[in-house]
């Protein structure tokens, strides 16, 4: 057959019959042949596959093949053995090389008829093998393609592990070397079809073996950074950019811009060439690597790369905007250099001449896209022109040829100039907008995760967003102190006026992180705001005692200045030093004035109605959930543990929030409090109420009357008498369940009102029978950190006196009648909870600029205080804690208000975006793990309060953010300047631990999608919780 065959193919026969021949022959494949005739015929199939001089004996030769190697399968598997492959990859076919494209064909067709016998695992081996050695004698395009397509139909052929690793990197290189001197576009075309292949094969490679990724951009980097001067890789390597991961861009540019051993000069070379890639038609995602290593060579302050290399290329980045193809990359990558080239007008003034040929070009192209594509170049030229005025021999054709285009506003051309500045820092305090460009939409910065350190974030925010608090704090002169306040002052300076997107702050986390808090660990962020508190206000009342000591001193709140010439403003000294004529000799600290109120506790006894009554400062009051409504039919209803309501007044050391089991209360049946009667949301007021509401001491709990000598039934109430000017309440939703020996979460959702009315009692006079009043914001007092069990128990001195009133005259010891006010609070800041138990969890705040003149100047505040409080008609008694309505109508402005809209902020870490009091209202509807936890409300002036008009609280007046001091500017400064170096490490880092967690996270402006506090299988960020357990989570 094959000598048939063989003469058929070199006779003189015309191709008709020659083809009607080799049909007789295909059909007689089934037909039984020899093992030594099939060989003939294999050897002839292969030789004229091979070696045919036409494409006609070509095709006959794959014919016959494919017909007697599918009838004849083992003969051909032992023709085609790995000895013979091997012989074709190395030394070809008779006349025909090795690296002739027709070799790897047919070794492609014939491995499609073995691929069901064993031996073609043998063959694979072999070409695992050759394929590598192939690549590094860097064959051309075409072969490169053919073998493509054989490793992809045959991946089993692909060298696997280390081998793979070095096949990958050595076709990288193969591609540097893929150069194309065709002039026709059919050329150019094939040859670009070509370098797809092989960019695909690496594509496929690498989603197969994700660690070949990794080395093969480092050859690509070692290629285009090659300052080689005989040697220009190839702009084909660009086709491979498509294929990498975009989220692998942080890694790659920090690796790139932080390693010592990359020099500045193969920098200059890579980044060169890669601005060249933007050529390339078919290259997506160029323009994004581009600008990143821009970015991370501004990171590290390589500023002299960037001026040789935007000089250098900028010409060129301009002419690609003339191809559609590659123009929107190109212009990406323009506007970044030249927005971040603010030093100087040269790059600038490079295109200024081609500006209005490339406008004129826009308008008559008649491409869809072009008009577009126009209004994006010519802000971004608008842009260019503000920022270097007084050349108006330049611009003035350019404002011709693009008068009738619109000009983007002053604002927007400030905010755009901002972003990508990489030089000069010297506009930080220059103007709110470029302040604050470099952050958020809302101005604001965020605080970055330092480790579970959510806690600690979600606080300061709270507290900086404490207007009046905060301004306080600015106004301190502490220059040259090392306190703990000035490290809040500073930290409060950098929160207001860096150009961070989010702050590190490490210093102010390691001076006042508590003693009992594990680094790392999740704590509570309530229990972490009571230590700073005591902690700043027992600081601040030591250096009173020290300033006091020396002469001359001037009364001045700066006790902590080492200065004794530095004085505050006759305003700031009223802001600082208010209410110390309350009592004489003392001075109350910025904790006191800002945080500090006055509880009362009485406690009557039943039997001989002796009170004994002890006043007791507080920062903060921890509010317990009230029982069921069905629990005030029983008899002797329970409530939670008398702990709940300790006051947190100071020193958290040995104090709990949480009730223990077995401890009793019960309420008098006679004293009504606020419940859900039809199941309707408990409200905060609720709350509030049940908080103050009058109890039973009985069995376990009868107080020891001194009167009568015995345990009896007494009535123990609360009430405020003295407000403070931020009203701090933290919702114990913790509770400890005795079965499971775990602390559960009260998931319970709370209604917030945005405004309230706290009965505040006028303090009544010294009774008989009461114990002395205690000093305020003894923070240190082994009493502080006492349950309020052992607070009943009056002290020895106490007991004297009232030994000694009750023999001076018993019958006065019925308690006198007290006027009380009802003081007005609107909503200044939530911290919110995330998660289903303490074990873990993440905070994050809602917060809004707020002082204690705010809640009355917006109508609709002015509406309710006036319904309330001024016509007297108020919703509920004045002893008790309600809520202030507000008009739907008005309701309506609020919520929908574009001014109104954008008055709350989500501080959520490192993210700040804008949200709504909706937002904060709903929260827990909308994500039942996310709950409400401590909130903070700022006390309210009415009108007829105002001394000229002005809002006094306490005999401040700061109405206004204070002007930095020098100490603070300096700081500022310096930290802007290292910003510049720092930025894309901070966006990097949060890049890096986005995909390794299950964070979800909302697109910027958003707050209605997900949860802000979705962070973790138990919805826990960055730390939470507050409890020392083994299982923590992490993020």
């Amino acid at each position: 057959m094959d000598k048939i065959l063989e003469g058929l193919v070199s006779s003189d026969h015309s191709v008709p019959v020659k083809k009607a021949i080799v049909k007789k022959v295909v059909e007689a494949a089934d037909k039984e042949v020899t093992e030594e005739q099939c060989h003939s015929l294999f050897t002839l199939t292969t030789r004229l596959i091979l070696l045919g001089e036409d494409a006609f004996q070509k095709q006959i030769g794959l014919q016959v093949l494919d017909a007697y190697a599918r009838y004849h399968r083992p003969e051909f598997e032992r023709f085609l053995n790995k000895d013979f492959v091997l012989s074709l990859l190395q030394q070809g076919y008779g006349q025909l090389d090795r690296k002739d494209p027709a070799i790897i064909d047919y070794i492609h067709c014939s491995l499609r008829l073995l691929i069901s016998c064993p031996s073609v695992l043998e063959i694979f081996s072999v070409i695992q093998v050759e394929v590598l050695r192939m690549v590094c004698e860097r064959p051309e395009p075409a072969l490169c393609a053919r073998l493509n397509t054989l490793l992809s139909d045959f991946v089993q052929c692909i060298p696997r592990d280390k081998s793979g690793v070095l096949f990958c990197q050595q076709l990288v290189r193969t591609i540097s070397y893929f150069h194309c001197f065709a002039s026709q576009e059919e050329e150019l075309r094939e040859y670009v079809g070509q370098v797809t292949k092989v960019s695909t094969l690496l594509q496929n490679i690498w989603k197969a073996d994700p660690a070949t990724l990794l080395p093969s951009l480092q050859e690509v980097f070692a290629i285009i950074s090659s300052t080689d001067p005989s040697f220009d890789p190839s702009i084909a390597l660009a086709s491979l950019v498509q294929h990498i991961p975009v989220q692998m861009i942080t890694v790659l540019i920090k690796s790139l811009t932080t390693d010592q051993n990359v020099k500045d000069a193969s920098m200059t070379k890579a980044l060169s060439r890669m601005i060249d890639w933007l050529s390339w038609p078919l290259a997506q995602h160029v323009d994004t690597w581009v600008i990143a290593l821009l970015k991370g060579l501004a990171a590290v302050q390589k500023f002299t790369i960037l001026i040789d290399i935007t000089l250098l290329k900028i010409e060129l980045v301009f002419s690609r905007l003339w191809y559609p193809i590659v123009r929107q990359g190109a212009l990406s990558v323009l506007s970044h250099m030249l927005l971040s080239f603010q030093h100087s007008p040269e790059a600038f003034h490079l295109v200024v001449p081609h500006v209005v040929h490339l406008v004129q070009s826009l308008r008559t192209d008649g491409l869809p896209t072009s008009k577009v594509f126009m209004l994006q170049f010519t802000e971004l030229i608008h842009c260019m022109m503000y920022q270097y005025s007084g050349f108006p021999d330049l611009y003035d054709h350019i404002l011709e040829a693009i008068k009738d285009l619109p000009k983007p506003p002053e604002e927007k051309i400030k905010l755009v100039l901002n972003q990508s500045a990489w030089t000069s820092q010297s506009n930080s305090f220059g103007s709110g907008l470029l302040r604050h460009a470099v952050k958020s939409e809302t101005g604001k910065t965020g605080l970055v995760n330092l480790g579970n350190t959510c806690f600690m974030n979600s606080i300061i925010q709270t507290l900086f967003m404490a207007t009046d608090f905060r301004r306080s704090v600015l106004s301190l002169p502490l220059n040259g102190s090392n306190t703990l306040m000035k490290r809040l002052q500073l930290l409060f300076a950098f929160l207001a006026h860096t150009q961070r997107a989010a702050y590190a702050p490490r210093n102010f986390l390691e001076a006042s992180r508590p003693p009992w808090f594990n680094v790392g660990s999740q704590q509570d962020c309530s229990e972490y705001l009571r230590f700073l508190l005591d902690r700043l206000h027992e600081e601040e009342k030591t250096l009173q005692v020290l300033e006091s000591a020396k002469p001359k001193i001037a009364s001045s709140v700066d006790t902590s200045s080492k200065d004794p010439r530095s004085q505050t403003s006759p305003e700031e000294g009223k802001s600082l030093l208010s209410s110390s004529e309350t009592k004489p000799g003392s001075c109350r600290t910025l904790i006191e004035t800002m945080f500090g109120g006055n509880l009362i506790t009485g406690i009557r006894c039943l039997q001989c109605n002796c009170v004994s009554e002890k006043e007791e400062p507080f920062t903060d009051l921890s509010l317990a959930f009230c029982p069921p409504a069905t629990s005030q039919d029983s008899p002797q209803p329970d409530r939670p543990s008398e702990e709940p309501k300790v006051l947190c007044q100071g020193s958290v050391n040995g104090g709990s929030e949480i009730p223990e089991p077995g401890s009793n209360k019960t309420t008098a049946s006679s004293i009504p409090f606020v419940s859900a009667v039809s199941e309707p949301p408990l409200s905060v007021p609720d709350l509030v109420n049940y908080f103050l509401a009058p109890e039973i001491l009985d069995a376990e709990n009868a107080y020891f009357c001194e009167m009568c000598s015995s345990l009896q039934r007494a009535e123990r109430t609360m009430k405020v008498v003295s407000a403070p000017e931020y009203l701090i309440l933290t919702l114990l939703r913790f509770s400890y369940d005795a079965k499971c020996h775990v602390r559960r979460k009260i998931l319970e959702n709370i209604t917030i009102p945005p405004l309230m009315k706290l009965p505040v009692h006028a303090p009544s006079m010294p009774t008989r029978c009461s114990s002395s009043t205690s000093s305020p914001l003894q923070v240190d007092s082994p009493e502080s950190s006492e349950n309020l069990a052992k607070k009943l128990k009056p002290s020895q001195k106490d007991e004297e006196e009232e030994e000694k009133e009750r023999i001076d005259g018993p019958e006065q010891t019925k308690r006198g009648e007290t006027s009380v006010q009802s003081v007005v609070y609107v909503l200044s800041s939530v911290v919110m909870h995330s998660g289903l138990s303490s074990e873990s969890g993440h905070y994050y705040s809602y917060g809004r600029n707020i002082n204690g003149r705010d809640g009355t100047q917006h109508p609709v505040n002015h509406f309710a205080l006036k319904q309330d409080l001024g016509t007297g008609q108020a919703e509920c008694s004045a002893s008790t804690c309600s809520a202030l309505s507000i008009p739907p109508e008005q309701g309506n402005t609020l919520s929908n208000g574009s001014q109104e809209a954008k008055d709350w902020l989500l501080f959520n870490d490192s993210r700040v975006t804008f949200s709504s009091f909706q937002s904060v209202q709903n929260i827990t509807n909308r994500f039942p793990k996310d709950t409400a936890y401590v909130l903070m409300y700022r006390k309210q002036e009415l009108p007829e309060q105002r001394i000229n008009g002005e809002p006094m609280a306490n005999g401040m007046r700061l109405s206004a953010e204070p002007p930095l001091q020098k100490e603070l500017l300096d700081a500022i400064i310096k930290d802007n300047k290292l910003y510049l170096q720092e930025q894309e490490l901070s966006a990097r880092t949060q890049a890096l631990q986005a995909p390794s967690s299950s964070c979800s996270f909302r697109p910027n402006g958003s707050d209605d999608n997900n949860p802000p506090g979705s962070c973790g299988p138990s919805g826990g960020g960055g730390g939470g919780g507050g409890f020392n357990t083994i299982s923590r989570l992490v993020f």
